[in-house]
């Protein structure tokens, strides 16, 4: 596990496409089918990291909370090489999901093209969106991590969907997520990948 910190990709780009398969229900889901959405956040995520393991109570509250808010959309990405980690792949995402109760959806990022577009980095790693798909917030959940104290409250991406919503100007001092490095396939790490901050 390295501890890879997010790209922190530039404020106002634009919701990269996609068109990826929901394991839960063997159906694809596209970016378009969140147009209704005035906030969509897109977070990459999978089923072992720590990182991701400390705030998942965490988010699956949080998804609790919106899912009846049409104002908002929360999807899940899975982008690691389920090759090499098995507990990533499609059956193992349907499972957490069901498991977990998830009330968004935990999408499969095959052929990792997708974490590519985005540049993500590490698991968690949050982008969210306003109403015209421009990023507005790339930061963390809130502040807990493996083996710190901290409540995990996700005040930090509240408070950001909260701003969307009120058509009120984002926090200047965005904290980075950060996690364990999105596990890419052989030879397949994006360029830019090799010059993130690696931390621990």
């Amino acid at each position: 596990m390295v501890r890879t910190v997010s790209t922190m990709l530039e404020l106002g780009t634009a919701a990269p496409d996609f068109s990826l398969l929901e394991p839960i229900t063997g159906n694809l889901k596209s970016l378009s089918d969140f147009n209704n959405a005035k906030a969509l956040l897109i977070m990459f995520t999978c089923n072992h990291c720590p990182y991701v393991l400390r705030i998942e109570d965490g988010l699956i509250q949080m998804g609790n909370e919106y899912k009846d808010n049409d104002d908002v959309a929360i999807v899940a990405i899975g982008s690691n090489d389920a090759d090499n980690y098995p507990d990533d792949s499609p059956e193992k995402i349907a499972e957490r999901v069901k498991d977990k109760g998830y009330q968004f959806p935990y999408l499969y990022d095959a052929d990792q093209a997708i974490a590519k577009a985005y540049a993500a980095a590490c698991t968690p790693d949050f982008f969210l969106f306003d109403a015209n798909r421009k990023l507005v917030y790339r930061g963390q959940f809130d502040a807990a991590r493996p083996g710190n104290d901290v409540d995990v409250t996700g005040k930090d991406m509240k408070a950001a969907i909260q701003c969307v919503l009120a058509d009120e100007p984002q926090v200047e001092n965005q904290i980075a997520s950060m996690g364990c490095n999105i596990k890419w396939k052989s030879d397949n790490a994006p360029e830019y990948f090799t010059g993130i901050r690696a931390e621990g």
